[in-house]
């Protein structure tokens, strides 16, 4: 075998394979293992992939290994070929965020999707969002009131979303409880992470706007977007990644603000369970981490964040409401106590990263459960006023 490893193999051990927990280590002994940790092999030291990274950077600077660093490396080289051959895990062990409490901690991220271990937001954010929902009415192409109008649904993310959320459309447009007046436009796009999204003049933007007029609507009918949070090949910890995704994200949620004027709420979603990846486009702990940046934006705009302002009475008006839509992780064939959501090899692609037919029909049956039944959601897609006079 050779002494020197591309890179791509050292990003593959880094991030695309890694068993991580709470530290980047697999198998620390805790005393509550919900960082997905798991317990090495009797007799076996764990296998720490970002300490196996360190050791193949430290090969190739032409540096020796210890006899014990040498034996660490193939094991390590051995499971990553392992994981390769089997197409990843069926599981990391790590707790859905709606399942952590109040007292649960994963890189010092308690539970809940709005943190203490609450799924819905406080009093204080629940009747802002109320009065965003009572706001949203049909509109006209120049924005303005009209029963004739339409509210617009609009995507705004990348490949896996827009394979999820083309297929969520059709099944929306034929569910009967669905507002006569909604139009759904899948603005997500193959490629284009957040950080594809953030400049103003990114061409994401220009391509989303031309599937608004493909579909007969504006850009001034646009009232609410659902917004699934990834950048591509991320790396670092939680505060390194999480920091780059959250910057991206709020600078989108911004520029869908500016382009889309009459937007008042945006629903967030993390990734889908990323453990049968075997590649470091977004593998695991980074897909079931995007969950807690969602969190970030929603806990900075309930603080009062000037950046995240959503309403005029209190300053300039940076951005829509945020909320949470369908929280999407499970942890892989594991059931997720709520609704016993799983995610299996088959419902993944080749690649392990993008969903396949099985997958996509998942996502977009929590999508429209979601948005049919959610009370912070269901006002505009069932009951429109239009609806109600026909």
């Amino acid at each position: 075998m050779k002494e020197t490893m591309n890179r791509a193999m050292i990003l593959s051990f880094a991030i695309g394979l890694s068993l991580v927990g709470s530290n980047g280590a697999v198998a620390l002994q805790a005393p509550k293992q919900i960082a997905g940790e798991q317990p090495a092999a009797k007799g076996k030291e764990p296998i720490d992939f970002a300490r196996a990274r360190q050791l193949m950077e430290k090969r190739q600077r032409g540096e020796k290994l210890t006899a014990d660093e040498a034996a660490f490396l193939d094991r390590a080289r051995a499971e990553f070929q392992r994981q390769q051959s089997t197409g990843g895990r069926d599981k990391i062990g790590l707790k859905p965020i709606t399942e952590m409490t109040a007292a649960d901690r994963y890189k010092e991220q308690d539970g809940g999707l709005y943190g203490a271990g609450k799924n819905t937001p406080p009093d204080a954010h629940r009747r802002a969002a109320e009065l965003e929902l009572a706001r949203i009415k049909p509109l006209d192409r120049e924005g303005r009131p009209s029963d004739e109008g339409r509210i617009v649904l609009l995507s705004i993310s990348m490949s896996n979303a827009n394979q999820e959320f083309s297929t969520f459309k059709p099944l929306a447009d034929a569910d009967p409880t669905k507002s006569k007046r909604l139009t759904i436009v899948d603005g997500a796009q193959g490629g284009q992470a957040m950080a594809e999204w953030a400049p103003p003049d990114a061409a994401p933007w220009r391509q989303a706007e031309q599937r608004l007029a493909t579909a007969g609507v504006s850009p001034q009918q646009v009232q609410v977007a659902w917004i699934k949070l990834a950048n591509k090949g991320p790396r670092g910890d939680l505060k390194e990644h999480g920091q780059k995704l959250e910057n991206d994200t709020r600078a989108v949620i911004q520029n869908a603000k500016a382009r889309f004027p009459n937007l008042r709420i945006a629903y967030l979603s993390g990734r889908i369970y990323g453990g049968y990846s075997t590649g470091a486009l977004n593998p695991e702990p980074y897909a079931y981490e995007s969950s807690f940046v969602a969190r970030w934006l929603i806990q900075e705009q309930i603080r009062g964040s000037a950046a995240l302002n959503h309403d005029a009475k209190q300053g300039g008006v940076k951005a829509p409401l945020l909320l949470w839509g369908p929280y999407l992780w499970a942890d892989g064939v594991t059931p997720r106590q709520a609704d016993k959501l799983v995610y299996t090899r088959e419902d993944l692609a080749g690649d392990g990263t993008h969903p396949s037919n099985a997958g996509r029909e998942k996502v977009a049956k929590l999508l429209l459960d979601f948005f049919k039944n959610d009370p912070l959601a269901k006002p505009w897609f069932r009951n429109s006023t239009a609806d109600k006079k026909e």
